[in-house]
């Protein structure tokens, strides 16, 4: 599954370490996701969706 959680960070002005405080997750959790060796929890996609007002379809795009 592919993301743009980076580009979401970047507009947000937010670390992988911020982002993980923010949504009680580790970096490395974050930084799987990013790369593409971890595809996340519905509920963690709902919470990454919602921290970012936006759909989980603007963040994750199934290949």
């Amino acid at each position: 599954m592919k993301n743009n959680i980076k580009v979401w960070r970047a507009k947000n002005d937010l670390t992988q370490d911020g982002l993980a405080k923010k949504l009680g997750v580790t970096r490395q959790t974050i930084n799987a996701i990013e790369r593409g060796k971890y595809d996340p929890s519905l509920e963690l996609a709902f919470r990454l969706a919602g921290f970012f007002n936006c759909t989980i379809e603007d963040i994750f795009t199934y290949e």
